[in-house]
């Protein structure tokens, strides 16, 4: 059986606030897999730590592995996923139910709690990933972009991919493109 260990950890910066995951991917002789860090934009610590979870299980079934064993600081999450505790937040609900289908496509899967001192390469991985935020946003200050974007229902929607804070204001300047912009 192709076996993986995850140490997962989230956090939040003012919860909810800037937050963001780390997820050290280790074979079964602790040698490292991946590294996975990610920005969340403005969430809560909780669904940031369900959002590892979710990495280090997307990565399992990505990779075809059979079972995946996870340790994480967070009890809350631990105990959920354990079934001891309910899952009573509706933003939790979702990546709650979304975890156990991806649980249900490994043959073998375990979680465990580990004390934040054992879990200090998820956290230094989470961190970087709130740690992207700051800079994003000195980029986003220092920096005029020009997007493209067509108008649609009374919405603006970008032809390429952007990548900004959720919830940050925006000076919009309009420059037509096209001749076909305003209705009779």
């Amino acid at each position: 059986m192709k076996s993986c260990i995850a140490f997962i950890d989230g956090g939040s910066r003012g919860n909810p606030g800037a937050s963001g995951y780390g997820v050290a991917m280790l074979d079964e002789r602790r040698h490292c897999l991946a590294e996975i860090s990610e920005f969340l934009g403005i969430q809560t610590n909780n669904y940031a730590e369900y959002s590892a979870l979710i990495g280090a299980l997307q990565y399992a079934v990505t990779h075809q592995y059979d079972s995946l064993q996870v340790y994480a600081d967070s009890e809350l999450l631990v105990r959920q996923i354990k079934g001891v505790y309910k899952v009573r937040n509706a933003n939790l609900k979702g990546l709650f139910d979304e975890a156990q289908l991806l649980i249900g496509r490994l043959k073998h899967f375990s979680i465990q709690h580990v004390p934040r001192e054992e879990n200090q390469d998820a956290d230094r991985l989470a961190n970087l990933a709130m740690d992207r935020a700051e800079s994003m946003k000195t980029e986003t200050t220092l920096q005029i972009k020009t997007v493209r974007a067509v108008f649609r229902a009374g919405c603006f929607h970008p032809l390429s991919p952007v990548n900004l804070l959720d919830e940050a204001e925006f000076q919009l300047t309009i420059e037509p493109v096209k001749k076909r912009l305003l209705q009779d």
